[in-house]
C-alpha cells in the first residue's frame, strides 16, 4: 500500500459549494440534484463550515409529507446554512498524505475532510468512500 501518497491522488476537486450566507435550501437542493452527502460552506474562497446531508434530513424529519418547493420555503423560513453548518471542522491540508486522511477519518468522528491550501481555501475533498475505494485498489 502506498500510504505516503499525497492526497491529491485522492481528493476530489471539483467541489459542490455555497458561499455564506447562502440559503440553507441552496444546499438542499445540491444534496439531492447531486447525490453528494457533505457541501462546505466558503467565504469567498476560505472554507468556514460544512454542511452534510445528516443534517440536513435533522430537518426533513419534522417536514414529512410536504412537496419540495414548501419544503425549501419552509427551511428558509425556519434555519439559516450559518445556524445548521458544522464549523468545529477536521481539516489537512495538500501537502499531507492519504496516510494522514486515513488517521482523521479513521477516527470515526468525521466522513469527509476537506482539503485546504495554506491560506486557509478549499482545494478539495476526501469522504471514507474515497478512502475506501483507494484502499480497494490496492489490493
Amino acid at each position: 500500500m502506498r500510504k505516503n501518497d499525497p492526497i491529491a491522488h485522492i481528493m476530489a476537486t471539483e467541489v459542490a459549494t455555497v458561499q455564506q450566507g447562502q440559503p440553507l435550501s441552496d444546499v438542499y437542493c445540491l444534496i439531492g440534484n447531486h447525490n453528494i452527502h457533505h457541501v462546505p460552506v466558503l467565504d469567498g474562497k476560505k472554507l468556514v463550515g460544512l454542511v452534510s446531508f445528516t443534517d440536513i434530513m435533522k430537518l426533513n424529519l419534522a417536514l414529512e409529507g410536504v412537496d419540495a418547493h414548501t419544503l425549501q420555503a419552509v427551511i428558509d423560513q425556519q434555519f439559516t446554512l450559518e445556524g445548521v453548518m458544522s464549523t468545529n471542522l477536521a481539516t489537512i491540508t495538500t501537502g499531507q498524505t492519504v496516510r494522514d486522511a486515513a488517521e482523521v477519518l479513521g477516527s470515526g468522528e468525521f466522513h469527509s475532510l476537506p482539503i485546504v491550501n495554506e491560506a486557509g481555501e478549499l482545494a478539495g475533498i476526501v469522504t471514507s468512500t474515497d478512502l475506501i475505494r483507494y484502499l480497494s485498489d490496492q489490493y
